[in-house]
């Protein structure tokens, strides 16, 4: 690729000149650019950005990639970065990554800049394009499924962490004969945020709910009932509830909290996991902290789970309970749930056992309950 100015979709992508020192400085300083951007020096100086503009973005051309400013074609202003690297020429292949300035932000100009490169990318030689995302940035995921990336998997601690230490990274894919428009996702938002009935409502898992995970989740009979029946850690915790988003954009789960409509208050959670796209089969589960049990809110979410469920294109939902909770149960076969059968032996139980699951499902075909 050789440098040029491409306009399109609304941004304007040109070579980096000496006037956007100031603006590069200032937004590649910002505290959100250097948490996700790894290897940016900190402090970020004009200094840095002069070197960048000067010597770092056409070494990139000249090792065969790309670093194109963001501008806005009225006032040609910098908004932000886009580029190529880790070219491999000989499977036509590279990375595409970006960067959006702090006044830039919220207005689809990482979308626009990223179509348009891989646009002209495809149009030039290149067959496959890579872009990887910290799984805790999510507005860079959803730019990834605006532009067309599907996701390919986790790059297992691929990336330094400024302190020390290595984090996943994942990997969404765009082909050159892949379709136009964004990717279609398996687990679609929820409308206007959140379900609800009046009475219960479910909303997505979000990093405010820990201390209320932790507390449900260290339960014992919750403890008894998790694969395998051992109390989480609070980091684990944590680290659920601040992925739950990536999660759900990358269609593995949709991970919810359970609120008393009436008082907002956290009652519980459930979630569905997407262990079969290929077949539209999800698993679904749920529990409640103690004070908000016994008034038919279990019954309530498991319902409006599953009617979204179906609603979003998932043919099949199934469950499993331990042999002796009745009272679960009871809250699939009120929610519609069909018994299919006791499968022995199935989940590991403490000290080596193993614990038989009882196995309930639901068809989107099938008739749904009355309320």
């Amino acid at each position: 690729m050789t440098p040029q100015v491409l306009e399109a979709d609304g941004v304007r992508l040109r070579p980096f000149r000496l006037d956007d020192v100031a603006d590069t400085a200032a937004a590649c300083a910002d505290p959100l650019t250097q948490r996700f951007i790894s290897g940016l020096p900190d402090p970020y100086t004009e200094e840095t950005a002069r070197w960048w503009v000067t010597e770092g973005a056409p070494a990139a051309w000249t090792a065969g990639g790309a670093a194109y400013a963001i501008a806005d074609p009225a006032s040609d202003r910098l908004l932000g970065g886009v580029g190529l690297s880790q070219v491999v020429p000989f499977r036509a292949q590279a990375e595409i990554g970006y960067w959006v300035a702090p006044w830039a932000r919220g207005r689809g100009v990482a979308t626009a800049a990223t179509r348009a490169l891989a646009r002209h990318a495809f149009a030039t030689g290149t067959a496959r394009l890579e872009l990887l995302t910290h799984p805790e940035n999510t507005p860079s995921q959803r730019v990834a499924l605006a532009a067309g990336f599907r996701h390919e998997g986790v790059r297992r601690s691929a990336s330094p962490v400024r302190g020390g230490g290595w984090a996943d990274l994942i990997a969404w894919v765009r082909l050159a004969d892949d379709p136009p428009g964004p990717a279609a996702r398996l687990l679609p938002d929820l409308p206007d945020g959140r379900l609800t009935d009046g009475v219960v409502t479910l909303r997505r898992l979000a990093p405010d709910d820990v201390a209320a995970m932790y507390r449900l989740h260290t339960r014992p009979e919750v403890v008894a009932n998790r694969v395998p029946p051992v109390p989480p850690t609070p980091a684990a915790i944590e680290r659920r509830c601040r992925r739950a988003e990536s999660n759900w954009l990358t269609g593995a789960s949709a991970d919810f909290a359970v609120l008393d409509a009436a008082t907002g208050a956290v009652a519980g959670g459930c979630a569905l996991v997407y262990d079969e796209p290929s077949t539209g089969q999800a698993m679904l589960g749920y529990s409640l902290l103690p004070e908000a049990r016994g008034r038919g809110l279990a019954t309530r979410a498991v319902g409006q789970l599953a009617g979204w469920a179906f609603d979003v294109g998932l043919a099949r939902l199934w469950a499993g309970t331990r042999p002796e909770n009745v009272a679960s149960q009871r809250v699939l076969e009120k929610a519609g749930f069909q018994r299919e059968g006791l499968l022995r032996g199935r989940l590991p139980g403490p000290d080596g056992t193993r614990v038989d699951s009882v196995l309930y499902g639901r068809l989107a075909t099938d008739l749904r309950p009355a309320g």
